[in-house]
């Protein structure tokens, strides 16, 4: 999604609530159910709320935390690649598109794992080879876990649960809306294996003082490369960059991406490379759209 990257930190509007919320509902249980649940013939008399409320419903602290994990990691993530803008239309549409279904089907709906799914496809499809621990122990990529999550949500369809349903509906038309501003292009981005080092290259170490120095004149040229807005130059810099990927790091969320942060942990990382070609491409996106806008308007 490239239409407007102005972050204007939405998600923490929404860790906020999940863990307030939590706190009003461990007052009474019960009743907070009946007030806050989407029920459809209650939205329908005119209890307008619940159509929002019913995502910050848990099963317990263990089901909070989850869903605090998910929606901090995550969903901070993608709101920095996309802008504010694109992520709350990505999050209104999993929310009411959970909704519609539950009001088709006329069934009771409640709790965040509706969104989660969301998230975690969202999220897989932009940061496919992003790993974490699972249990703190295991390491495994993001996109083993969508595919995972996704086949437990077909075996839900597949037994006709109305949860696995709505979250369904609730995932196709926030991943639909994601597809629409890719312009068609849904993609996993990665390096095309060509570029790809050699396996038996050697390890870069991360504190040469050498390589601190070659990245920070990299950047330099990337820099200079967007502001000139060098289509050209960039993809060169893109595929001169690419040659330096050492596989098998984990990089960082786009957000830790700072070339120029006095702690120089970037310009000493082995995933320096990476981050760069992933930065250009999206600035590149970015940049593009801009200048493109304008002449779609005036065409009219």
């Amino acid at each position: 999604m490239v239409r407007s990257r102005e972050n204007l930190h939405v998600i923490y509007v929404l860790l906020f609530l999940e863990a307030a919320l939590f706190l009003l509902q461990m007052q009474d249980g019960q009743r907070y159910v009946q007030m806050f649940a989407f029920v459809p013939q209650l939205f329908l008399a005119g209890e307008v709320w619940r159509i929002f409320t019913y995502q910050f419903m848990q099963g317990g602290a263990l089901g909070l935390f989850f869903a605090l994990l998910i929606l901090y990691i995550m969903g901070n993530a993608l709101e920095e690649e996309w802008g504010t803008f694109d992520f709350v239309v990505f999050w209104l549409l999993s929310v009411l598109g959970s909704a519609t279904v539950a009001m088709i089907l006329g069934v009771p709906i409640y709790g965040s794992f509706f969104l989660s799914y969301s998230l975690l496809f969202a999220y897989a499809l932009t940061y496919p080879e992003m790993t974490f621990l699972l249990f703190f122990v295991l390491p495994v990529k993001v996109k083993w876990l969508a595919w995972i999550a996704l086949a437990i949500l077909i075996f839900g369809l597949l037994r006709a649960q109305p949860n696995s349903i709505a979250a369904a509906g609730g995932a196709a038309a926030s991943l639909m809306y994601f597809r629409m501003r890719q312009g068609g292009r849904l993609r996993i981005r990665m390096p095309p294996r060509a570029a790809r080092p050699p396996l038996e290259r050697p390890p870069i170490d991360p504190s040469d003082e050498k390589l601190a120095g070659r990245n920070l004149a990299l950047f330099a040229e990337v820099e200079e490369a967007l502001e000139r807005g060098d289509r050209e130059e960039v993809e060169s810099l893109i595929r001169r960059t690419e040659n330096q990927i050492v596989p098998g790091v984990n990089i960082c969320p786009p957000p830790d991406y700072k070339p120029k942060g006095e702690d120089r942990y970037c310009i000493r990382c082995e995933g320096f490379a990476e981050c760069t070609v992933r930065f250009m491409r999206a600035s590149s996106e970015a940049s593009t759209v801009e200048q493109g806008e304008p002449d779609r308007a005036g065409s009219r």
